[in-house]
């Protein structure tokens, strides 16, 4: 596979601009233990593997289990998530999967009853934000490993 054209090149400012909106989802109400679950999830359903390379690199680093990131395309199935971590995973996947006929309440009360107002907004825009990122490297064809020297990646030691 090779990469189609070099977005941040082509569109810097965009880029600068979004890179920017990302980081603000890095000092959010949510921890970065299920950061790293939802943004992996995010990019299974999306088929990112450049996103999906590059987030387990992340949680492997900050300490995640392996048989944890094993479970994640599973975690309805496994009993090695919290409720807070299976509500975050939920709102994960039906925001990146939109039912055409919205959000059901009962799944939105099930979340709510994990996460707070601020934290169902903040875990809303990390959301947004990973959906953007699978969006533009999926169509832009991002090899997967690409950065890993740039972001610290290596240090995952996983390639």
């Amino acid at each position: 596979m090779s990469q189609r054209i070099d977005y941040q090149k082509q569109s810097p400012e965009l880029f600068k601009k979004f890179v920017e909106f990302n980081l603000l989802t890095k000092d959010s109400a949510i921890e970065e233990p299920i950061r790293d679950l939802v943004v992996i999830r995010a990019s299974q359903i999306n088929g990112c593997t450049f996103c999906l390379d590059m987030h387990v690199k992340q949680a492997t680093i900050h300490g995640e289990r392996p048989l944890r990131l094993h479970h994640v395309a599973g975690w309805r199935d496994s009993n090695l998530f919290a409720p807070r971590e299976r509500a975050a995973l939920a709102w994960t996947e039906v925001l990146t999967q939109l039912p055409a006929q919205g959000v059901a309440d009962e799944l939105y009360e099930r979340v709510r009853g994990q996460l707070s107002e601020k934290e169902l907004s903040d875990l809303t825009f990390l959301v947004m934000a990973i959906n953007a990122w699978n969006r533009v490297n999926v169509g832009f064809r991002t090899v997967p490993g690409t950065y890993d020297q740039a972001f610290g990646l290596d240090k995952a030691q996983l390639s």
